[in-house]
This record gives structure tokens, sequence and C-alpha cells, in this order.
């Protein structure tokens, strides 16, 4: 019984255009695939569907972002679309696993194809939990000239595209591009006008993209769904002099010196240090450079 049961996981399907059956979302998008291959499920035509991209080296910030807009769009019941990337994409769409919710990842690859290796456990949920998704034959290998044209995928089954972090010039924004083209909306996470894996989302907002400052915001004002709930930060229980130093983090990374002026008197630095390193024993804080400490997304 077992065994039926892996085999139906594993089972690959084909949809070609103009059948009964293929996204809708997909068939009015310009260029649309031929055909489709998948594992698991559709996307549902019914339900609202949102991509979410960004950086495959993302910031802590970037992380704790796409995790929280992730599990935000998955605890309320909101498909989320990706490429199942490192990085962003791939963090997204687990936060919206975890969550309870459905994800479908768009190869470009075979859907027998995984890549990247490192995210074979969020492939495997992705069968049961959504579905992954290909316009490439099975056994296709994963090569970088395919990568682009599954873009078009990526956003044409999205009703939004939001971008969490992007450089000036990356494969991010190749997909706004195409989102762009397909008449979808496009919503990015602002960053630090210093900070280079911010300078995509920052052109884009100057280019007239919309701003999410908040993912619960974002689902109910602009997705009309009611919110199963409020969001709430991360707030790991520390110890009475623990909590402090772990409060006057940020994701973006701080030296020392810095962190030690957010504190109240009695943290000095030796101490500051080893507390510091305590929280990245901890899995909470990264030490980004030396003497250079940031939240953990």
């Amino acid at each position: 019984m077992q065994q039926q049961e892996e085999k139906r996981e594993d089972e690959i399907r084909l949809i070609r255009l103009g059948e009964e059956g293929y996204p809708k979302r997909l068939a009015n998008i310009p260029g649309p695939p031929k055909q489709l291959y998948w594992i698991g499920e559709l996307p549902r035509e019914e339900i609202p569907s949102v991509a979410v991209i960004g950086a495959r080296d993302c910031s802590e910030y970037g992380r704790f972002v796409a995790k929280k807009l992730g599990e935000t769009l998955g605890k309320n019941g909101i498909q989320v679309i990706s490429g199942m990337a490192r990085g962003i994409d791939g963090i997204a769409q687990e936060a919206a696993l975890k969550a309870g919710g459905r994800s479908f990842a768009v190869l470009g690859s075979g859907v027998d194809v995984c890549y990247p290796q490192s995210n074979r456990p969020l492939y495997d949920r992705l069968k049961t939990c959504g579905g992954i998704l290909s316009e490439y034959t099975p056994g296709t290998p994963a090569v970088g000239r395919l990568f682009p044209p599954r873009n078009r995928i990526v956003s044409g089954l999205a009703d939004v595209l939001i971008v969490v972090e992007a450089r000036e010039k990356s494969g991010t924004l190749i997909t706004t591009d195409m989102a762009l083209e397909q008449g979808k909306d496009v919503y990015v996470v602002p960053g630090r006008i210093t900070d280079r894996l911010s300078d995509g989302c920052n052109r884009l907002i100057r280019m007239g993209a919309g701003v999410i400052l908040n993912p619960e915001d974002f689902v109910r004002e602009l997705l009309g769904v009611q919110t199963s709930g409020e969001d709430h930060a991360f707030a790991p229980e520390l110890s009475a002099e623990l909590a402090p130093v772990y409060a006057a983090l940020d994701y973006a990374p701080q030296s020392v010196a810095k962190i030690l002026t957010g504190l109240p008197a009695g943290y000095g630095e030796r101490k500051l240090i080893a507390m510091l390193l305590q929280l990245c024993m901890e899995g909470i804080a990264v030490q980004v450079s030396p003497g250079h400490f940031c939240k953990k997304g």
C-alpha cells in the first residue's frame, strides 16, 4: 500500500495548451507554454495566487521577510508560486507549507530533476502539498538558458508578484519585466539605499511598483482576504540579561560598538561579544564578519 502511495506522489502528468484543465492564468499570457508536465496538483483557478521571488544570496533581513510573507500567505489560504531556487524563493515556499498552505514550484528542468539538491526536502513536500511544474520534458537537466523562459510561467501563474530582494541586474528583474508584460501587479519590499541587494527593489519603486510594509495588510487590503490573525514578530524566550542584547540587534549587520549604544549601562564590550556569540550558538543571531552581528532571519 505504501509503495502505491509513493508511486502516485511521483506520477508525472502532462497537459497541453487548449486542453480542458490547462491553467487559465497561463493561457492568457504572451507565449504560453505549449505543454505542462506536473507532479502533485496544478494551482486552483478559484484561489488567489501570489509569486514570491528574490535573491538567491539573500541577507538575513531578506530571509526574515520571505519567511513572514510565506507564512502569512500560507496560513490565509493563498497559493504561493515560485521557482524553488535557493534563497528567497525556497524560503517563502517552505514557510507557506509550514503554515499549512500550498505552494507550487516551476522548474528550469524536468519535473523529475530536483534543482538545487539542497532543496530536496522542499521538493518532496511539494508533491503532496502543492505541485511541481515545468514545460520541459522529464529528464531535462537544469541549465542556465532554461531559467529565463521558465520565469514567465512563475509570473503567469500568479495574480500578483512580490519581489523581496534583488540586485540592479538579476534574474529576478527578468521575471518582473515578464510580469509587467503580462499585466500583473508588482509589489516590492523596500530596502536600505546603501544595500546592493535592495538596488533592484528600490528602482522598481521609483518606476511605480507597489510597496509592501506589512504582510497582513497586503493580504487584507490588496487581495481582499480576511486574515486569520495579526502578525507577531519572532520573540524568543531569553534570560533577562540576553533579552536586551537580542532586542538591540537588527537584520542588518551592526558593529559591536553600535550594538553597545543601544544597551543600558553595565554591558561592557567583552561581555557583549560573549553574549552575542551565545546568541549565535543558540541559532538566533549571526556573526556576519569579525565584530559585526545581526539577527538570524
